[in-house]
């Protein structure tokens, strides 16, 4: 299995045009077709790549923002530096890594947060989902604190157990949120990506998108009784015989 996919890996059309196009992985692509789709990012923007690593990311928002923009990126494992980019090493949920993106800033706002992130794999569908999501719903309530208005917010998925709860807790914040799921991706991964535009930061939040995501998600895996028996009464069909 193992030699296969190493197999597969090399003939990989995506793997091979980053490569002659100077980008660090076939991710890079998968950036330039959001982009493409919806335009997000403008020059002169400043943009948090949040996952970073190996930099493919990076190296499109810096071509995407030129001169004038600004990219920061934050991974848990270092890269080589990305021209015209400030890559950081730390972890997105330690007060000590977002105080250091804060005073990168100098003050500026975030026009577009990107997030290719993806948790440690233990092999548990069911942990590395769950461990994911709430990554995905740490790294929102951190950064829209940060973020202009009418910014925008990308982040990597897997669908699954989670992904509408989210999706409910996060639209209230953007005028328009969907998925997309680009071409580069390869057809055997779940991923899909979460595009939030047009960032609304009048809408107060009442509690943490976490929060909110655990609470949604705690009632659709544990409905209280009544909601069962009414979903149970529901679905019968009264049928006349002829």
């Amino acid at each position: 299995m193992a030699d296969h996919w190493i197999e597969n890996h090399k003939r990989d059309s995506w793997r091979r045009q980053a490569k002659s196009s100077g980008y660090r992985a076939r991710s890079a692509f998968k950036l330039l077709q959001i982009q493409e789709k919806f335009k997000l990012i403008r020059e002169d923007d400043v943009v948090l790549d949040v996952g970073c690593h190996p930099g493919g990311w990076s190296q499109v928002a810096v071509e995407l923002v030129g001169d004038g923009g600004k990219v920061i990126g934050v991974d848990l494992e270092p890269c080589q530096p990305v021209e015209g980019a400030l890559l950081l090493v730390g972890d997105i949920t330690e007060s000590s890594t977002q105080e250091r993106i804060c005073s990168e800033l100098h003050g500026r706002d975030i026009n577009n947060i990107i997030s290719d992130i993806s948790p440690d794999i233990t092999g548990n569908w069911d942990i590395d989902q769950a461990v994911a999501m709430t990554l995905v719903a740490d790294v929102l309530d951190f950064s829209l604190d940060l973020l202009c208005k009418g910014g925008s917010f990308i982040t990597k998925l897997f669908q699954g157990v989670g992904v509408e709860e989210l999706i409910v807790a996060v639209k209230p914040y953007f005028s328009d949120v969907r998925r997309f799921s680009p071409t580069a991706s390869r057809n055997s991964s779940s991923e899909v990506y979460l595009v939030c535009r047009n960032y609304m930061p009048w809408i107060k939040r009442e509690s943490t998108i976490r929060q909110t995501y655990e609470e949604l998600l705690d009632i659709k895996l544990n409905p209280p009784e009544e909601v069962v028996e009414q979903e149970v009464y529901t679905s019968f069909k009264l049928r006349k015989k002829k």
